[in-house]
């Protein structure tokens, strides 16, 4: 995984009713069977990845080789887990809004004190060490030898890109007595897993600072000295949006967030996210905290921080955290940091809010793309936001900040967890925000960049290359959920063969760092001193942490009870006044504004760079009417959260 809010400090992006079934799960096979053949075993799908083929293949892993691993326990009833899932979910089910506590979920669909004993019995059988047990786990330890005993598969080295690393030679397996208590396992390969954005946290980054001209509002200030754009001067690029110009743009009237509860999870955290968030409400007019409304549920320790990149993240947390307050600023707050970037961290920190129960609304800005992401971790992730979706919980992901994944990886793919089926995934846009906070326009986030040139009378090349831009398009592992039926067009969700495909985004707002958010955070300034400072700030980081705002302003519309996994009630107003229909050319023509930038990112001392940056350029997605594969249904309108009203 990675955050999407990698490159965003230089100005570009950041960048988811049904009795209990007696008997066997659909993973495993009746206890008669497996009775009458004891060494039958079961097939674990999903566990080799798609890259250890033979032609890749370097040969045997050494067995003394050491193995980290996690089998994820499919529970009571996995198919009841989704059933249950997607009726809770569905406003035209009459299981609509008939929520499980986290005791129920558990007692319902959690793993039975018995599976984890015999699943725990089994790896030890094997020679593999226990070293942890969660609700959702069973984590263990040893060396190659006992992992494909337990496995039932040789692990073997193969090559990946330019690196090589170990994976099952073939599907691995567990035995056919467990009866299907085996979800999936992860750790069996050794390939990177994680978000990239012993162990002390470091300080803050060195520090970014935007420099002028701005504008307050969208065109309030017209760059008259520089050359047109499109045939027209274009005005400088905003000094960036505060909750006061969301919240209008988004049609939040009245509503606070009042009584909801809101969780973030990033990797790490940042120390000064408190004081940090304080003075930023203070100095740009959003309410000030409430004794205990921010709070924070820390790992013991840190892992991986120098891998990972810890302080990078630190700007995400800030950004969530701020972003969510100016929108929703009497929701309650729970940042949920993970121990590091890898997978399995994150997968805890989403465990731990779903076990707690510690939110309603859960955002989440980071991700990767889908060709790193291996079947078993899917459906790690899935299962959790099952559980999640049973207790009345709805998770939203950013869809990423590199347009279809052509520049950046060579291949058009999705990025996940967006892809999930049981996840919100938040495209982007670029807002036009007018005088007296009135709403304008929005176009699809995507970027073209051109530099001014040396005699400053042209753009050089323009419009020049695309940056960065809304991750969006059609899924190749995840088929089509129910509820984009009718909604999708067919010209999307078959865009890769004949079967209709899960497509992403399902909902958008802000992102564009052209029209970004004003955040406030303490940064390492060259003479390393820590201090305060504010800059602007984009990617679909930005949006996830909005819209999850603007879910708990429904929310609190909806009389405080929990929306939860919010899809099939987004796609339900589809077509009506509740969203702004988002195209790429919403005034008729292409629109740009013009940018100044510091050369060292933080003062003039080196010179300053001058650009104009297109609006609506997407690589190869666009924003058109209805449906697209960069906003989604589109963005909320005036009258999406008082739509939830009863």
């Amino acid at each position: 995984m990675r955050s999407n809010r990698a490159a965003v400090r230089a100005g570009l992006s950041m960048a988811a009713t049904l009795p209990l079934l007696a008997g066997a799960l659909a993973l495993g096979i009746p206890a008669a069977q497996a009775e009458t053949n004891p060494g039958a075993r079961d097939a674990i799908q999903g566990t080799k990845p798609l890259w250890a083929t033979a032609k890749a293949d370097q040969g045997a892993a050494k067995d003394s080789s050491k193995v980290s691993a996690r089998v994820y326990l499919a529970g009571r009833d996995a198919a009841g887990l989704a059933s249950y899932a997607k009726a809770v979910s569905d406003p035209q089910s009459a299981s609509y809004g008939k929520y499980l506590t986290t005791s129920q979920a558990q007692q319902r669909f959690g793993a039975t004190k018995q599976q984890v004993a015999e699943v725990t019995s089994w790896l030890k059988s094997a020679g593999l060490t226990v070293t942890g047990t969660s609700r959702h786990y069973v984590s263990v330890t040893g060396d190659v030898a006992a992992a494909e005993k337990a496995f039932g598969t040789q692990l073997h080295t193969f090559s990946k890109g330019s690196k090589t690393y170990r994976a099952p030679e073939a599907t691995a397996s567990a035995p056919a007595s467990l009866n299907g208590a085996v979800l999936t396992v992860t750790g069996l390969d050794n390939a990177p897993h994680k978000a990239s954005h012993d162990d002390e946290l470091p300080p803050p980054d060195a520090v970014f600072h935007n420099s002028g001209p701005f504008s307050s509002y969208y065109g309030s200030n017209i760059a008259s000295s520089l050359p047109e754009a499109y045939g027209t001067k274009i005005p400088y690029a905003v000094k960036g949006y505060t909750g006061k110009q969301l919240r209008a743009a988004y049609g939040a009237g009245k509503l606070s967030g009042k009584g909801v509860k809101v969780a973030i999870t990033d990797a790490y955290a940042s120390p000064t996210i408190a004081s940090d968030a304080a003075t930023y409400a203070a100095r740009n007019g959003d309410t000030a905290y409430r004794s205990g409304q921010l709070t924070q549920v820390l790992p013991g320790q840190y892992t991986r921080t120098e891998e990972c990149g810890a302080a990078g993240w630190y700007g995400e947390e800030t950004l969530d955290v701020e972003a969510v307050h100016a929108v929703a600023p009497a929701a309650d707050i729970t940042y949920v940091g993970a121990s590091s970037c890898y997978d399995d961290d994150l997968l805890d920190s989403l465990g731990k809010i779903v076990d707690g129960h510690l939110a309603d609304i859960v955002s989440n800005s980071w991700g990767d793309i889908e060709a790193n992401q291996t079947p078993s971790l899917a459906a790690a992730y899935d299962q959790i936001f099952k559980f999640g979706a049973v207790e009345g919980i709805g998770f939203y992901f950013s869809s990423g900040d590199n347009g279809d994944e052509v520049a950046n990886t060579g291949t058009k793919q999705v990025d996940v967890p967006a892809n999930s089926a049981w996840v919100t995934a938040v495209g982007g846009t670029s807002l036009a925000v007018g005088k007296g906070d009135t709403y304008q326009w929005e176009t699809g986030w995507g970027t073209d960049k051109a530099m001014l040139s040396a005699d400053g009378k042209s753009w050089t090349d323009f419009p020049g290359a695309f940056t960065s831009g809304a991750g969006g398009g059609t899924s190749r592992t995840v088929h089509q959920p129910f509820y984009q039926r009718g909604v999708v067009p067919d010209s999307l969700a078959k865009a890769n063969g004949a079967a209709r495909m899960r497509t992403v985004p399902d909902i958008a707002a802000v992102a564009d760092p052209n029209t970004g958010f004003l955040v406030g955070q303490t940064q390492t300034f060259p003479d390393g001193s820590l201090k305060y400072d504010e800059y602007r700030i984009g990617g679909t980081s930005l949006a996830a942490p909005v819209i999850a705002g603007v879910q708990a302003l429904a929310q609190q519309a909806h009389g405080g009870g929990p929306i939860g996994f919010a899809n099939p009630a987004i796609y339900a107003r589809y077509g009506s006044a509740a969203y702004h229909d988002v195209t790429d050319r919403p005034t008729g023509h292409d629109l740009a504004v013009a940018r100044v930038d510091f050369a060292n990112s933080f003062d003039a001392a080196d010179g300053l760079l001058t650009s104009v940056r297109s609006l609506g350029k997407d690589s190869s997605l666009t924003a058109v009417r209805g449906y697209d594969d960069v906003t989604g249904v589109g963005t909320p309108a005036p009258g999406y959260v008082y739509s939830y009203g009863y």
